[in-house]
């Protein structure tokens, strides 16, 4: 209310003045009433002037008030001036307020897995988050303000972005082809747009595999049937002799195992997949286990191949013995099939530097090509198909082998050189190995 007094005063002033001025003007004034008029006059200047420094100070600080306190000043300006800063604290307070919710709003967008991509009226990228420049190979920083059509070229992209049909999200190859990308685009605000983009590069090779193990399983059904089928309808029209009709009886038998062994591959994978990991306190002798397999080889091969077992000092494997045995027994089921007759095969445990062991299989038979290793774990894949059927394999051997020994938190090597062999070897870690030295002390 200070200032409110000030005021007051400062008008009753002013009409002393003017009341004085028009005495003198009008000659009723002495000189003692001129004085008073006078001091008047001083006392008004002098309050005009220190109304108009205080305003001055004021306009001032409203040049920057960011960059000082706000004047402390008595009257109307000092009122003024703290309401103007009491306004300016609470707008402050409101967009530091929002600068923490846009600030969490784009660290949960940051924490998202799939890419986010904000673009403006004009398609230029204006935020980008770490996900989306993993996608798009954007610098999230450098690249703002760039149109995405400049640094996103891809035609399938290109097109669906200036089309506007935004309905079903367009798929296309991410840079140099390493990935394939889903990007989706949902406009906002005005004439601005959210590119959403997913890596399903996963999800295009499950589906291409589960498309590819359809039709092998297919095609590997049957080829059996077909041929149970032809010996069926020959049996059925034409006369055979007892030694034509033995020799079809086994044919089909041929084939009748080969479908069996087929499905009991099919389900012994499902059971794999499907089942839990194998414990790691279940203890079994590494001897006896490779012994057990080593017997089967040496029946399976009767005595066309000489094998050899080295348990190396013995010692244990934590896990399944079951699945461990099926997937020796079937690395040297192939080494027994594919090696010729009077080569040799060899079973070898050996133990590793950082605890783990190994499992070897070696053999001196026809051997693989390089470009064939990578590929040799995928299920229905077959260096020579014919060949593979001729020996009676279902082209899921190593692949079960490669679930078992994964399963237990291993891998599986392959060695092989055209005309000299191959050696299998499952490398087991230390966890799942227990030394003939410490099996003893335990």
């Amino acid at each position: 209310m200070g200032w409110l007094i000030a005021r007051l005063l400062a008008a009753l002033l002013a009409v002393g003045v003017a009341a004085g001025l028009g005495a003198v003007f009008g000659g009723l004034l002495d000189a003692a009433a001129a004085g008073t008029v006078l001091g008047a006059l001083a006392a008004v200047a002098a309050l005009v002037l220190v109304d108009g420094g205080r305003a001055g100070k004021l306009m001032q600080w409203l040049r920057d008030p960011r960059a000082a306190a706000a004047p402390h000043t008595a009257g109307l300006w000092g009122e003024l001036a703290y309401g103007i800063a009491r306004g300016l604290r609470r707008d402050q307070a409101l967009l530091d307020a929002e600068r923490e919710r846009l600030r969490q709003f784009l660290s949960a967008i940051e924490a998202s897995p799939n890419g986010v991509l904000l673009l403006d009226g004009d398609e230029q990228i204006t935020w980008v988050n770490s996900v989306a420049a993993l996608h798009f190979a954007l610098d999230p920083q450098r690249d703002r303000g760039q149109r995405v059509t400049n640094l996103v070229r891809a035609p399938a992209f290109v097109q669906y972005l200036q089309a506007g049909h935004y309905a079903e999200p367009v798929v296309f190859s991410g840079p140099q082809g390493r990935s394939t990308l889903s990007v989706l685009v949902r406009p906002y605000g005005e004439g601005m747009k959210l590119v959403l983009s997913q890596d399903i590069t996963e999800r295009e090779r499950a589906d291409a595999m589960r498309r590819d193990f359809v039709a092998n399983v297919s095609h590997e059904i049957r080829t059996p049937l077909t041929v149970l089928a032809g010996f069926l309808e020959t049996m059925s029209q034409l006369p055979l002799t007892e030694v034509e009709r033995r020799r079809v009886l086994t044919l089909m038998e041929q084939q009748t195992t080969r479908m069996q062994q087929l499905v009991a591959d099919l389900l012994t994978l499902a059971q794999l997949e499907g089942s839990p990991v194998p414990p790691t306190d279940r203890w079994h002798d590494v001897a006896a286990l490779l012994g057990r397999a080593h017997a089967d080889a040496v029946a399976l091969s009767a005595g066309r191949h000489t094998l050899h077992l080295d348990a190396g000092g013995g010692g244990e494997i934590a896990g399944s013995e079951s699945e461990l045995l099926s997937a020796v027994a079937n690395l040297l089921s192939n080494a027994v099939r594919y090696t010729p007759e009077g080569g040799r095969i060899e079973l070898r445990w050996r133990r590793r530097a950082d605890g783990g062991a190994d499992i070897e299989v070696g053999d001196t038979g026809v051997g693989i090509p390089r470009e064939h290793l990578p590929r040799l774990t995928e299920r229905f894949y077959r260096v020579d198909g014919s060949r593979s059927r001729d020996t009676g394999g279902t082209g899921l051997g190593l692949s079960i082998v490669k679930h078992i020994v994964q399963r237990h938190g291993g891998t599986i090597e392959i060695a092989s050189e055209p005309g000299k062999g191959s050696t299998f070897r499952l490398v087991l870690p230390a966890l799942r190995v227990q030394h003939a030295a410490a099996a003893v002390a335990a």
